[in-house]
């Protein structure tokens, strides 16, 4: 699995395995153990997932010792703010299992994320996060709160994929070495990314499928990119991006796709208060 250094000076693997809309009590656990076992050694999971439990089981039932797993965990809305973020990161650890959480992200990035990003600077400080980020930050919420932060975010976690390549951001996480991680990196099953001329081409030429040449782009990106499924197959196959290289040219063309438009706008109106009352993790 290849790596990338984030700004603290922590690696990560640079694929992952999303646990986003998996149930707990089963579900999850089977999918991670899967994933495991496939050889992934990235879960990113939430609280708001409500499947920490059955990723930290998944872990332990795997055999293969904590250290070599990296574990990726977000806190919610209703955690926000100083003393509340202690708790939320308090509460991810009990439901993971762990003594520590090798990345910990801001989830939504509305509400007091200062005083919760203070929380988190602090339980890193502390050996409970071995590095902190943010997710769902556009460039006017990045500059909203960012500057705010005594450190820089080592990543932040956005819907990317090659019809969304979010380069506004990007050219401003650059300036700090902030890490992209993408959600929805296959465009969430988009069958218009998935049977696009230029991405089917490729397919045919190196004998891999849609999904592969899109993973496979996003790592020669210096994205990281987390895809999701609970098909054995599928988990197996998203892995297998390591065998083949894309020429220039060819990423080229593949950026050529960008539309700049995605299926989630963190700055929409409405959007915050929406997300902010939508559920509680526990009162």
């Amino acid at each position: 699995m290849e790596m990338i250094t984030l700004n603290d000076g922590n690696k990560i693997p640079v694929v992952g395995f999303g646990v986003f809309m998996l149930p707990n009590d089963g579900p999850t656990y089977d999918a991670v153990l899967t994933a495991l076992k496939t050889g992934y050694r990235h879960i990113d999971s939430a609280a708001a997932y409500f499947n920490e439990e059955d990723v930290g089981k998944a872990v332990r039932d795997s055999g293969i010792p904590r250290e070599e797993i990296f574990i990726t965990s977000k806190l919610w809305l209703q955690d926000y703010g100083y003393e509340q973020a202690k708790k939320g990161v308090a509460r991810s650890l009990r439901k993971l299992n762990m003594d520590y959480i090798d990345l910990y992200l801001i989830h939504q990035p509305y509400g007091d994320v200062p005083g919760a990003w203070k929380a988190m600077e602090e339980a890193k400080a502390e050996g409970k996060l071995k590095s902190i980020g943010v997710s769902n930050m556009t460039p006017k919420i990045w500059n909203e709160f960012v500057p705010q932060f005594a450190t820089k975010p080592a990543v932040n976690q956005l819907e990317f994929n090659p019809f969304f390549q979010q380069k506004a951001i990007r050219e401003i996480m650059a300036k700090d070495g902030v890490a992209l991680e993408a959600w929805y990196p296959l465009g969430h099953g988009d069958a218009n990314l998935l049977s696009n001329p230029v991405i089917t081409k490729l397919a045919e030429k190196y004998g891999k499928n849609a999904g592969q040449i899109i993973i496979r782009f996003e790592v020669q990106e210096g994205v990281i990119t987390l895809p999701k499924s609970a098909n054995t197959e599928r988990i197996k196959t998203n892995l297998e991006v390591f065998d083949f290289e894309l020429t220039d040219a060819e990423m080229d063309e593949m950026r050529g796709l960008d539309t700049g438009k995605g299926a989630h706008n963190p700055d929409a109106p409405g959007l915050r208060q929406a997300l902010m009352s939508a559920f509680k993790i526990e009162d």
